[in-house]
């Protein structure tokens, strides 16, 4: 398992996440509080004792390079490492990352390390725990060339993934990248044997879906991608290889959940306050790792608060918390509701004595916030309301912007004392 070298693909420009994405790369996004959405691959792969990574970015990648420069540190005589490897021009190259594949084979001399046999490759905007050293040892034990992670769907998912056939061996006999013909999903679908078989639990009529999850042995990988244009995994790879290599598929039972939208963002960070959440962080043997901060300890003021994640250095007093998650160093003041919300928090505390601003950082007094996200060090003054009032579905508003119904607060903006959105 020492000779693994892992890729973790850092994502385009992460349109769809904005306006979270707008200072920071979508693998760089605060999640649970108190982490990134990076920890989440790092974790599997340390977890493995993978410990040779590679961060693939092109966008906005300096707030995930200072947070894993802060974060993954290995002493000098284990040899592990977590690096970025941002798009960059050469004399050989002069164009930046046209997809996943093409990223990968940009950057082919630094994974492929002298002693190395297998390339994990993961995505850096995805939720779920997976034993990543049982993925590789499927991989070896059937002598797969590639193994891919899936995940049964029901059919109204299956238009957005890559859906895959495969015998009764798990070795995969096609695969059609986001089919939209309902005669291609007739054909894919699973009957409740089939899914049985392959040791899923899963309603009959599920379709088997590709995670993005990878192993490569080295020397497929790399006669796959040099010599030729293909720049996408899932379009072009994948489906001119099942022809003439071994692919094989690693069964995930598991929570999995990608982070595409501000909708699956706001739900998939909402699910972890659930009494039972269905990413379970709180499993002693599968800590998730991330930045160190030493911050002292919450402190509540005589306040409600119901099923809800509240982070270290934050202060909340008088206030009142349901179904929410308030991250680090957050201050929600007197006679604030908060419910169904995410409040990031600050990077930093407003120093002692310094001349009070016109809005202070953090929540005012007397704040409603509902169904929204408040990023990073957002000013928002007392007597605000950010509710989606108006009940709008998708809107670019002055200091904010409402998707599919829920409102964002950008990182770093002032919203004025009153104002009701």
């Amino acid at each position: 398992m020492k000779n693994v070298v892992t890729a973790i693909l850092g994502g385009g420009q992460g349109a769809r996440l904005a306006p979270l994405t707008q200072y920071r790369a979508k693998p760089a996004v605060p999640f649970g509080g108190k982490f990134r959405l990076i920890d989440i691959p790092i974790s599997n792969s340390l977890h493995a004792r993978f410990d040779r990574i590679y961060v693939l970015t092109q966008f906005q990648s300096a707030s995930l390079h200072q947070h894993i420069a802060q974060t993954y540190r290995f002493d000098m005589f284990r040899g592990g490492f977590v690096e970025i490897l941002a798009a960059e021009q050469g004399l050989g190259q002069r164009d930046w990352y046209q997809g996943t594949a093409d990223a990968v084979r940009q950057n082919l001399p630094h994974l492929l390390l002298d002693g190395v046999e297998d390339v994990l490759i993961l995505s850096g905007d995805q939720l779920y725990l997976m034993r990543m050293d049982h993925f590789v040892q499927r991989h070896r034990d059937v002598g797969a060339d590639l193994t891919i992670a899936v995940k049964p769907v029901p059919r109204a998912e299956a238009t957005a993934l890559g859906i895959l056939r495969v015998d009764g061996a798990g070795r995969v006999v096609e695969f059609v990248e986001k089919p939209k013909d309902p005669a291609i999903l007739d054909r894919l679908a699973l009957d409740r044997a089939s899914l049985l078989r392959l040791g899923f639990d899963a309603p009959d009529g599920s379709l088997l879906a590709s995670m993005g999850i990878y192993t490569f042995r080295r020397d497929v990988l790399s006669s796959l991608l040099v010599g030729n244009t293909a720049t996408d995994f899932g379009k072009e790879v994948i489906p001119s290889a099942i022809h003439d290599h071994r692919v094989y598929v690693f069964g995930h039972t598991g929570y999995w959940r990608d982070i595409g939208t501000i909708p699956s963002f706001h739900e998939a960070s909402l699910d972890l306050t659930r009494p039972l959440p269905p990413l379970n962080l709180y499993d002693p043997d599968f800590p998730i790792y991330t930045h160190a901060r030493f911050l002292p300890g919450t402190k509540i003021n005589e306040c409600t608060v119901k099923q809800s994640i509240l982070c270290e250095g934050s202060i909340i007093t008088k206030a009142e918390m349901s179904n929410s998650i308030v991250g680090i160093r957050a201050v929600v003041r007197p006679g604030s509701k908060i419910s169904e919300s995410i409040v990031m928090g600050a990077r930093y505390y407003e120093p002692v004595g310094a001349p009070t601003p016109a809005v202070r950082l953090g929540i005012g007094h007397d704040c409603e916030i509902r169904r929204a996200i408040i990023d990073l060090d957002a000013r928002i003054g007392d007597g605000c309301r950010i509710v989606n009032a108006r009940n709008v579905k998708d809107e670019d508003g002055d200091g904010y912007v409402i998707r599919d119904g829920i409102v964002v607060i950008p990182r770093s903006a002032v919203i004025p004392p009153g104002t009701v959105i």
